[in-house]
């Protein structure tokens, strides 16, 4: 860490004396340094993640064995209105028969 010192000379003003500080914190780069170290977030360990992973592997396994059994029924995805399965329909994605059409004024 980079320190900033000013002293006061002699009859110089107090304002003058926080200018110099401030030129000097600005040429030493310390509030870069500062707000660079703002939102530092620690990485996950390799244990942490290895866990998530494997709680993301066996909900998917739940899902996809309920899915096969009937009990569970397949959403639509969450990006836009785009289906997994080319089976699936949409309301959203058919087009109503007003929209498109000219309007007599």
């Amino acid at each position: 860490m980079i320190n900033a010192e000013v002293s006061k000379s002699g009859s110089e003003t107090a304002i003058s004396t926080i200018r110099k500080f401030s030129r000097k914190v600005r040429n030493a780069g310390l509030v870069r340094i500062v707000r660079d170290k703002r939102y530092f977030e620690r990485g996950a360990s390799k244990i942490v993640k290895k866990k998530r992973t494997l709680k993301s592997i066996r909900r998917r396994k739940e899902y996809s064995r309920l899915l096969k059994e009937g009990k569970a029924t397949e959403e639509p995805t969450r990006h836009g209105n785009v289906a997994r399965f080319p089976s699936q329909t949409n309301e959203s994605q058919q087009a109503r028969p007003s929209e498109g059409a000219p309007v007599a004024r």
